[in-house]
C-alpha cells in the first residue's frame, strides 16, 4: 500500500500520513474494537451479490435444496443463479440455529443465534444459505493479515472481532483514533471487498460499545469525557458482561441505564451481586477497565457442539447419534491438530428435550489429540450421564490444554513433564473475567 487518504481528504505518502508525535510517553490511551458486518452473510453475497439489499440468513449445514440448486445450474457463475430460485426460510424444518443473518432479515427481528423455525415466523420470505466455514476462515485471516500490517499490537476475539491498540501506531491519535480506523477499514474493504464497524475509546470495554454505536462500515470515538453524554444514557445490556439474569435484576432493582448503575453506591451493589461482580459493575458504569490488549494467549479448551434437526435417542437413534458423536470428536482433533495442542481432559455436553442439562469429563493420565483417543474417553462420559431421554444437543470439549511443542520438548525431561502434568489449580473463569462467556 503506497498510498492512503490522509485527514484533510489529500493523498500523500505513507510517511507523511503516520507522522509520529512529539512525545510518545504521554499519549492517551485509544483502543479500537473492530467488529466485522454481519460477516458470514457479507461473504456470501461476495459469491452470490444478487441477493443484496434482500433478507438472507445464514445457518446450519448444507441441505438437499442448497445441493439442487448447485446441481440445477451446474456450469452457470454463482453471481447469475436466479433469485427465485434460492431455498426459502419458510420451507425450513428442522433445528437449525441462525449464525449470521443480513441487515434487511435483522430488520424483521430475526438475528444470530435465533432458532430458524422462530425466524421463519418472522420473516417468511428470507433467503436461506447453508455455512461454509473453510470461506469464513479464509476471510477472517486476510482482514486480520491487513490489520496487522498497519497496527501489529491486536487481540484475536473470534472469527470476526479483534481488539487493536492505536496508542502508540503513528497515527494512532489522530482525531481521536478516526483516522487510522478509516484506514484500516478502506484498506480491508479494498481487498476483501468487505466492510465493518470500528469504536475507539480509551479502553476495551468502552471501545466495543462504541462499535455498536454506527453499524454498518461506521466509525465511532469515545473520549474519556464522553461518559456522561454517550455511555450513560445506553441500556445496561449494552456492557459486555452484563448478561440477560444480571439486566433483570437490574430492572427489577429499577436500575435501567448504566448511568442509573453509575448512580448506585459501591456498598449497596456489593449487597446485591457479591463482591467480585459488583465491584466489577460499579468500575464497568464509571468506564474503567484497564485490560491490555493481548496479542497472544493460550486457549482454556477446545469444544464443539450441534443442535440436532430433531430430537434423538440414545437407543432408538443409535446409528445417527454415533456419527454425530464421531464427527464431533474429529472436529476437535483437528482443532487441536491445527493449533498445536494437546489436552487431558476430555468432556461432553448433552441438552435434553426438557433443555435440562448434563455435563460430564474425564482426566487422563497422559494428554491427547487424535479423534480415537478423545472419542473413547467422551464415551466414557457417556457411560455416566441418563440416556433414556431425547436429546437436542451434544457437544465434546477437550481442556487442560498442553503446548504440542512443549508436550514433545518434555520426552527426555521428566522433571518438566511432571511439572507439565501437575494440576492446575483454576479459578472460575466467570468470576475472574466478567467480560469472558462461561465455557461449556
Amino acid at each position: 500500500m503506497l498510498l492512503i487518504l490522509a485527514s484533510a481528504g489529500k493523498i500523500g505518502s505513507v510517511s507523511d500520513f503516520l507522522a509520529p508525535f512529539s512525545d510518545a510517553s504521554e499519549l492517551p490511551r485509544r483502543i479500537a474494537h473492530l467488529d466485522m458486518d454481519a460477516f458470514y452473510a457479507s461473504v456470501e453475497l461476495l459469491r452470490y451479490p444478487q441477493l443484496k439489499g434482500l433478507p438472507v440468513v445464514i445457518g446450519g449445514g448444507r441441505r438437499a435444496p442448497d445441493n439442487a440448486l448447485l446441481v440445477k445450474h451446474a456450469g452457470l457463475p454463482l453471481s447469475e443463479i436466479p433469485v427465485a430460485d434460492f431455498p426459502l426460510l419458510r420451507d425450513y424444518a428442522g433445528r437449525g440455529v441462525i449464525t449470521t443473518a443480513t441487515y434487511p432479515a435483522g430488520q424483521f427481528g430475526v438475528g444470530s443465534a435465533m432458532g430458524m423455525m422462530k425466524a421463519a415466523k418472522l420473516c417468511p420470505q428470507a433467503i436461506l444459505l447453508p455455512v461454509d466455514f473453510a470461506q469464513y476462515r479464509r476471510f477472517s485471516r486476510e482482514f486480520k493479515e491487513i490489520i496487522l500490517s498497519i497496527a501489529p499490537v491486536m487481540e484475536n476475539r473470534g472469527v470476526d472481532e479483534v481488539y487493536i491498540d492505536f496508542t502508540h501506531v503513528p497515527g494512532g491519535q489522530r482525531e481521536g483514533g478516526r483516522v487510522l480506523a478509516r484506514l484500516i477499514q478502506k484498506t480491508i474493504f479494498e481487498a476483501t471487498g468487505l466492510t465493518c464497524s470500528v469504536g475507539v475509546a480509551p479502553n476495551k470495554l468502552l471501545a466495543k460499545m462504541a462499535s455498536e454505536f454506527n453499524k454498518p462500515n461506521g466509525i465511532s470515538v469515545v473520549q474519556a469525557d464522553d461518559l456522561q453524554t454517550q455511555i450513560w444514557p445506553l441500556a445496561c445490556r449494552k456492557v459486555n458482561g452484563i448478561g440477560p439474569k444480571a439486566d433483570e435484576k437490574l430492572k427489577n432493582l429499577g436500575i435501567e441505564t448504566i448511568g442509573d448503575l453509575a448512580a448506585k453506591s459501591v456498598p449497596q451493589l456489593l449487597q446485591w451481586f457479591g463482591k467480585s461482580y459488583g465491584h466489577w459493575l460499579h468500575e464497568s458504569a464509571w468506564g474503567r477497565d484497564e485490560r491490555a490488549v493481548v496479542t497472544e494467549s493460550e486457549p482454556v479448551s477446545m469444544s464443539r457442539e450441534t443442535t440436532f434437526e430433531r430430537d434423538l435417542h440414545a437407543v432408538h437413534d443409535r446409528a445417527e447419534l454415533g456419527a454425530i458423536f464421531t464427527e464431533l470428536c474429529e472436529r476437535v482433533a483437528e482443532d487441536l491438530q491445527r493449533k498445536g495442542y494437546v489436552g487431558r481432559t476430555v468432556g461432553i455436553k448433552l441438552r435434553y428435550d426438557d433443555f435440562k442439562i448434563a455435563t460430564r469429563d474425564q482426566t487422563l493420565a497422559l494428554p491427547v489429540q487424535d479423534a480415537a483417543a478423545i472419542r473413547q474417553a467422551a464415551g466414557q462420559c457417556l457411560k455416566r450421564v441418563p440416556l433414556g431421554k431425547r436429546m437436542r444437543l451434544l457437544g465434546v470439549k477437550v481442556s487442560g490444554l498442553i503446548s504440542e511443542q512443549a508436550w514433545q520438548a518434555s520426552a527426555h525431561d521428566p522433571v518438566a513433564r511432571e511439572s507439565l502434568l501437575r494440576p492446575q489449580v483454576l479459578t472460575s473463569i466467570k468470576n475472574l473475567d466478567p467480560y469472558t462467556a462461561s465455557l461449556f
